[in-house]
């Protein structure tokens, strides 16, 4: 336990074989359950969660200077092995985990990566916000300080920014970074109302999830934690992950803002958001008329130098601003900066 809270760690692993089984390892003593799910690999990373899942729970059981059984443990088995029948996705895996932690109760369940890359002395700074009634969900970012942004590849830290960016939109949470952080902690209330069948089962996971937390107006708290990089290699293609990512992100941003501002209720954000959206696509549709018609802007009938296309975007943009600028400040009680 945990600041009086039962402990649950997801690890979820896929092809992890060499990794999983140290992860296992180092996870902090005062984790009550630890939920490994294999993904179905093609290597021998179920074999090395079994094993080592073996002799983890029998040490468990025992007391070290005793040598004794342990009475009064929480659970009959700290770690649980549990295997997929076919290759589901990173966040299938997460969610098959957190329906097995709410099954058992648990207070928080936090996410460690089968690759290492998730140092557990920072476990505690995930915690900690839920722990103290401060926020229902926690995440890591590499990005608030230089020298945490300095230890990331070139590559990843532009996409990040990029993504970065797109989620701020799409979730409502503006002063959140680095949402591909997979190094997460959530609360059991949070767990109980966010639909976990719904949520997406492969690497964009992190983003829908916080688009969902918004929406069900949970608070999530930003933790600066630094990247840690090894021998492992990552099985993200970013020539397609960013893009479908981003494809992710409209859907759930539309999805968001129809649960959160329904327009039947009229609410300034929603109509901002539409009102703007639609001016922006009749700009787009008299430009195209205009360029056909092969009129300047000048000879554009009775809107004047501008033209039609122009007062179209420059209103649509004023109307995306106010949309956003509503939401920045109706979501700042959900944002817990660390």
């Amino acid at each position: 336990m945990y600041g009086g809270r039962t402990i649950g760690v997801v690890v979820p692993a896929y092809d992890e074989a060499g990794f999983v089984g140290n992860v296992l390892e180092t996870i902090p003593d005062y984790v009550d359950r630890v939920y490994a799910v294999d993904d179905r690999s093609r290597d021998r990373t179920w074999a090395e969660i079994t094993e080592r899942a073996t002799r983890l729970n029998r040490e468990a059981a025992v007391d070290r200077n005793s040598g004794a059984l342990v009475a009064g443990a929480t659970f009959d088995r700290r770690i649980v092995p549990i295997r997929h029948d076919r290759n589901r996705g990173v966040g299938a895996a997460i969610a098959t985990g957190y329906r097995r932690a709410l099954a058992d109760g648990i207070d928080v369940t936090a996410v460690m990566a089968g690759d290492g890359q998730m140092d557990p002395a920072y476990l505690p700074a995930l915690l900690d916000p839920i722990v103290d009634g401060e926020a229902d969900y926690a995440k890591g970012n590499r990005l608030t300080d230089g020298a945490y942004r300095a230890e990331m590849p070139r590559f990843r830290l532009v996409g990040n920014a990029i993504l970065t960016a797109l989620t701020r939109i799409a979730s409502g949470y503006w002063r959140i970074g680095d949402p591909q952080n997979g190094y997460t902690a959530i609360s059991r209330r949070a767990l109980d109302v966010l639909d976990l069948e719904a949520l997406y089962d492969r690497y964009g996971y992190p983003n829908d999830l916080l688009a969902r937390c918004n929406a069900a107006g949970l608070r999530v708290a930003d933790v600066p934690i630094p990247a840690r990089y090894g021998d492992e290699q990552s099985s993200i293609a970013y020539a397609t992950y960013v893009p479908t990512v981003s494809a992710l992100l409209v859907r759930t941003f539309v999805r968001r803002l129809a649960r959160r501002y329904p327009l039947r209720k009229r609410h300034p954000v929603s109509l901002s958001y539409a009102l703007g959206a639609l001016a922006l696509g009749g700009s787009v549709l008299e430009g195209v008329r205009s360029l056909r018609r092969r009129r300047s802007r000048t000879a554009d009938g009775k809107s004047g130098a501008f033209g039609r296309p122009t007062l179209l975007a420059l209103a649509g943009t004023a109307l995306l601003a106010l949309a956003t600028r509503l939401e920045k400040r109706l979501n700042a009680p959900l944002e817990v900066l660390r």
